[in-house]
């Protein structure tokens, strides 16, 4: 492991400075701009996009700070959360360009964790630089303004005739030129240009936007291994700690001995950790930490406890007899959530009904690096550093557990080794907390190991989905009925909770955009039994994979292909509003600024269906299969090819995903999102799974719950972005892609073999 810390005023190394280190180095001289817009408070007026610079609906505070040192170095602050995506180099490389900065000129600072000055930090929902992009923009423009007004103070020339350029200031009627060192300072006196008064760039002077010729900041560290990630943190006097914790959730602790526990070499002390009542939120669950020298250490000292658990009401959860319930939840009506025309009359009439019930299991996040966080309390502060996806969230947690002033603590945020939602939910950050208060000034640092990532997770939602359908004579659809059933992750958050929230009805399911005349959806009650949490795509990954599949199956109903049956279904190229399908929360956008537009869903449709010969002859064994999902604002659709052997082998020769979400900030990092979400997609239909026996997980490791092997990965994927405007919003890239491949999989592998697949994961059922 690399050292990270010596002391509380070592920095880390360049790339990771503190606040105190950043605004320290301004503070002299030089310039620092924090550009922020009024935070909205009335949630029926959201701030609009033109005027505030990001997308309406959402209520954020963005101040991205600039600062240029008088060598004219240009330090740029990221305030989300790094986990593979590129955002600390896509947000700073937006600022960069509006400003005119050489890249090779700019240092990227991440933000620690501090809502008020920096905005929302939660790094999910594909949401960064769909939000964050116009403001990004804003501050580098507002910066180069100034620094041209200084410029032209200087030379006592208006300023209509000084211009920033590869970091410099030129004036073109005399040919002078000023480095942005060199007016800094007297740019750091200016006032900030009012957000009318701020001239962005066109388009076709963007330099780095779009351009995909900035390689990702952390790349160099990552691949010298020098990248520094939450497992990485080592100070002096550090302790290691590992938690037992309730293998059942919802259970307590009656007792425990920790006498032989005491008795392994290095280990100092056993703790209690008082954990929540179910609805837990993101608090520790109740447990008992071994606190050590060295993880080895506590690890033993951990496996030497005697514990006494009290399962509690979950302790009879079976993942077998909970599927059942659900299936017999969604052979029943429940509650309505949209409904147009008379789907009942329409099934009795139509020439042809069919039906099938879609089942995915539990899901877990998995990130290559597990939960890990490193805290001291000295001096009455308490400074966290970690793998944080919401760093504020942390602060504002560890603050009420401890009962601490949010200004006593701080949270620096290092690289995640692997998100995916997991890490925006600061329950290991509060353990590292609790046991750093009780340490004596000393740091502490807690370690999941794989089986306690996999058994105390915030897994993604179990669900069945049921679907009907009626088809006339002609083999179009009349007529759609969709049973959603599954817990939701709103009973993190309140006392039993049965239906799913508008967030995740929103997810692909009450804005079906289908063009069905009589159509209802429904969903049926569900309680939750372990920790449901966000997952990459949420519930949008069970809807998808039901209803694309369902359309594969009506178009063999109907004698049709698979492809034209879906565009049939989607209907003419239209914008609808989603209010107008009864989609209360539409990501969190204004409907007018975001409503559905058909013709990019067909058009990435057919993108992919031309790209991969859709119709082509394959042969015996082999298929092509496909759909389409819109979700976080973005319009994606794939085609999988499958090779079936006689015995089940599965291969996948190719996948072509294509994807709009308009507007392309870093074409390479847009490329890897999609790549990443193909190999997440297939992981999760070939393997993932996490099933409950007597309230516990089941699976324990890599072994057990399996992750993508590179034997089975597609041999070839093959990504077509389709660019859009850069005045308009933009979607989101970390997650749509990972919703269609299920289906997309599933229905290749029936037209391969002719079998239905609708049981997720896949695993044995094509030997079978």
């Amino acid at each position: 492991m690399s050292t990270l810390f010596e002391d509380a005023r070592t920095e880390p190394r360049i790339g990771w400075l503190s606040r105190r280190h950043f605004l320290g180095s301004t503070a002299g001289g030089g310039f620092a701009l924090a550009l922020g817009w009024p935070l909205a408070t009335d949630a029926a007026d959201p701030p609009k996009y033109g005027a505030l610079g990001m997308a309406n609906g959402v209520v954020e505070n963005p101040l991205v700070f600039i600062a240029i040192g008088d060598d004219g170095l240009v330090s740029i602050t990221c305030h989300r959360a790094e986990m593979g995506q590129g955002v600390r180099t896509g947000v700073p490389l937006i600022v960069a360009d509006e400003l005119e900065a050489d890249w090779a000129r700019v240092r990227v600072v991440q933000a620690p964790g501090d809502e008020p000055r920096y905005g929302n930090q939660d790094t999910d929902g594909s949401r960064t630089t769909r939000h964050f992009f116009m403001p990004m923009r804003r501050c580098g423009a507002a910066a180069r303004q100034m620094l041209e007004a200084a410029a032209a103070a200087r030379w006592g020339v208006p300023v209509a005739e000084v211009t920033a350029k590869n970091h410099q200031l030129l004036h073109a009627p005399s040919g002078r030129t000023l480095g942005f060192g060199e007016v800094a300072r007297a740019a750091a006196a200016l006032p900030v240009p009012a957000t009318a008064d701020i001239r962005l760039k066109k388009a076709a002077d963007f330099r780095y936007i779009g351009k995909g010729n900035v390689p990702i900041v952390d790349g160099p560290d990552i691949v010298r291994g020098r990248a520094v990630y939450g497992m990485d943190v080592v100070m002096p006097d550090m302790l290691f700690a590992v938690v037992a914790r309730s293998p059942v959730f919802g259970g307590t602790l009656r007792g425990f001995d920790a006498a032989a526990a005491l008795k392994v070499p290095g280990v100092l002390r056993v703790v209690e950790i008082k954990g929540t009542a179910i609805p837990s939120a993101f608090e520790p669950l109740p447990g008992v930490a071994v606190i050590a020298t060295n993880t080895w250490a506590a690890m033993n000292g951990r496996k030497a406890l005697k514990l006494d658990w009290e399962g509690g009401p979950n302790a009879d959860y079976d993942s077998v007899r909970y599927r059942a319930a659900m299936e017999t939840a969604a052979a029943k009506p429940g509650k309505v959530i949209r409904t147009q025309g008379d789907v009942d009359a329409a099934l009795r009439s139509a020439a042809k009904a069919l039906k099938a019930d879609y089942y995915m299991p539990h899901l877990t996040q998995a990130p290559m690096e597990p939960p890990a966080a490193t805290a001291r309390f000295k001096d009455g502060r308490m400074e966290l550093w970690g793998p944080f996806q919401s760093p504020q969230a942390v602060r504002g947690g560890v603050a009420k557990r401890l009962g601490l002033e949010m200004d006593k603590v701080t949270v620096n945020v290092t690289l995640l080794g692997g998100g995916f939602g997991r890490k925006s939910k600061g329950d290991f950050a509060s353990e590292a907390a609790l046991l750093a208060k009780e340490s004596e000034g000393k740091p502490v640092k807690v370690v999941w190991t794989r089986d306690d990532d996999l058994h105390h997770s915030y897994y993604h939602t179990v669900s069945v989905e049921h679907l009907e359908a009626g088809i006339d004579a002609q083999g179009k659809p009349v007529a759609w009925l969709h049973r959603s059933v599954g817990p939701t992750l709103m009973a993190l958050f309140m006392p039993d909770p049965k239906t799913e929230s508008p967030i995740e009805l929103g997810m692909g399911l009450t804005n079906l955009p289908f063009a069905v005349p009589n159509l209802r959806i429904e969903n049926p009650e569900a309680a939750a039994h372990v920790r449901v949490g966000w997952y990459r795509a949420v519930s949008n990954l069970p809807h998808a994979f039901a209803i694309q599949s369902f359309v594969c199956e009506m178009a063999q109903a109907a004698g049709k292909d698979p492809k034209g049956y879906l565009l049939e279904l989607l209907g003419p190229p239209r914008q609808v509003d989603p209010r107008a399908l009864n989609d209360t929360w539409n990501h969190g956008e204004d409907p007018a600024l975001y409503p559905i537009d058909i013709g990019r869903l067909r058009r990435v449709t057919t993108t992919a269906a031309d790209a991969a010969g859709w119709g082509k002859s394959l042969g015996s064994g082999r298929g092509l299969g496909i759909a389409a999902h819109y979700s976080f604002t973005t319009y994606v659709a794939a085609v999988v090819e499958v090779a079936v052997g006689a015995k089940g082998e599965l291969i996948i020769p190719r996948v072509d995903i294509a994807v709009d979400c308009g507007a392309i900030v870093n074409p390479e990092r847009l490329r890897s999102q999609m790549e990443g979400a193909v190999m997440m997609g297939v992981s999760n239909t070939l393997g993932g799974e996490i099933s409950f026996k007597g309230g516990r997980a089941q699976q324990n490791n890599f072994d057990t719950f399996e992750v993508l092997r590179m034997n089975a990965a597609p041999k070839r994927i093959e990504v077509h972005m389709i660019p859009g405007d850069y005045d308009a919003p933009l979607g989101g890239a970390g997650e749509p892609g990972v919703p269609p491949i299920a289906p997309a999989l599933c229905n290749a592998i029936f037209a391969a073999t002719g079998k239905r697949i609708r049981n997720l994961p896949i695993k044995n059922q094509l030997n079978a």
